[in-house]
Order: structure tokens, then sequence, then C-alpha cells
């Protein structure tokens, strides 16, 4: 009956549960810089670590950036919460076992005061 203490929440067919924090080992924020959604993930061409050092995640990770990979496709297909997988991806990264590609910042030069008018007439002729 439901309310009652010993009610399960999940079927058996869910499987084990395990939270997010937990795949994370209890932390919430990466080290170093911030992955940004669309930062590309390459596996790195290094000898592999003993699969023992690693957990069951991070191999998932490292086999599905055999091709680069967002960080947010990434995290889709883990069906992980972005930021647990940016915590994942700073420890691998901090093990040189992937590599980040972050995309280009903007432009610190003096703006094209030309190109600027292209795109203010462009927008009036819509």
């Amino acid at each position: 009956m439901p309310g009652e203490p010993d009610e399960l929440w999940v079927d058996e067919q869910a499987g084990p549960v395990v939270r997010p924090f937990a795949v994370a080992r209890g932390r919430t924020r990466q080290r170093g810089a911030a992955l940004d959604l669309i930062a590309v993930v390459v596996t790195a061409e290094v000898p592999m670590p003993d699969p023992r050092t690693l957990g069951p995640e991070d191999e998932q990770i490292l086999e599905r950036c055999l091709r680069p990979r967002a960080v947010v496709d990434l995290a889709a297909d883990l069906l992980l919460p972005v930021g647990v997988v940016r915590v994942l991806l700073s420890d691998l990264l901090d093990r040189g076992l992937v590599t980040v590609q972050r995309p280009a910042g903007p432009r610190t030069g003096p703006t094209d005061r030309r190109l600027l008018e292209e795109v203010i007439n462009g927008l009036r002729a819509l």
C-alpha cells in the first residue's frame, strides 16, 4: 500500500539507482578552467591506463570520445547532468586521457565598422 515505510520507490526493471553526486565522487565543481557546453572532447592518443583506475562512466566517455564530441552531446548520451560530466571530464583532462578544444572567445581587436553597418542594413531590410 502506498505510503508504507517499506514501499519500493522504483520497480525491479529500473536496476540500481546511483545519484549523480555519487558518480562524481561527491564533487560538484570541476577543476581547472570551465568546460563550455560546446567544447569538443576527444580521447587522447596515449596508452590507456589500467582499467581498474577508471570508473564505468570514465570508460564510456573515453569510448564515445574516440570521435570528437561536444560536452553537451556527451551528457545527453550518458544520461547524466552536464555538471557531472564536466567533473568527470576535468578528471580525465588532468590525467591526460582527453583533449578539449574550447570554442573561440570573443574578438578582442577593433570592431569592423563596415561589417556592423552591413548587419544593421540587413536587419532593416527584414
